[in-house]
């Protein structure tokens, strides 16, 4: 069982040697499916480039731009809170898995994915694609559950049909009962 800091829910990682394998593209068919089973799901999301939800002109990147720290941005419907690191922790330019998870507030959610971040020592479900020539992380990973593929693989972890949603959501859930119950 893998509960990272404070947080009292389920983490399952969703990784792929490299890009391009389909892991959003899972997640974002997963959140309905599980949400159908009353599954409340928050994503943490690896990016390896620098991003900005921002926009120029805007006065919140206005206000970001001259220096806030934080600038947290809210309505009636969403809020959002963008933080500014100088530097991470390892020095490698990298947000650290367990001070992202420490940010979600574990009121709103039953199940928190997270997508890249594949080294980190959780439990992960792997998407692979045997097409795109890319190694198989489950080898070597033994935080790997599972692995999504779209052709049978020869690998000694259960295989799920990548392309069947309700497969996955279906092993996610027993994962979940299994793990956390």
């Amino acid at each position: 069982m893998t509960k990272l800091s404070t947080l009292s829910l389920p983490i399952l990682g969703i990784v792929a040697a490299g890009s391009n394998a389909g892991k959003t593209t899972m997640i974002t068919q997963l959140i309905p499916a599980l949400a159908a089973h009353q599954v409340r799901v928050s994503v943490v999301k690896h990016a390896h480039h620098q991003f900005d939800i921002d926009h120029v002109g805007k006065d919140s990147y206005n206000i970001r731009e001259a220096g806030a720290v934080q600038t947290l941005i809210a309505s009636g419907k969403r809020w959002a809170l963008m933080t500014e690191m100088e530097r991470t922790p390892d020095g490698n330019g990298e947000a650290h898995l367990e001070t992202l998870l420490a940010q979600l507030d574990n009121r709103y959610a039953d199940l928190i994915l997270v997508e890249g971040f594949k080294q980190a020592a959780i439990p992960k479900i792997e998407v692979h694609r045997p097409s795109l020539g890319l190694p198989l992380l489950a080898d070597s990973d033994p935080n790997i559950i599972a692995v999504a593929c779209d052709e049978p693989i020869n690998c000694n972890k259960p295989q799920l049909p990548l392309n069947d949603t309700q497969a996955i959501c279906l092993f996610m859930m027993e994962w979940i009962k299994q793990t956390y119950d």
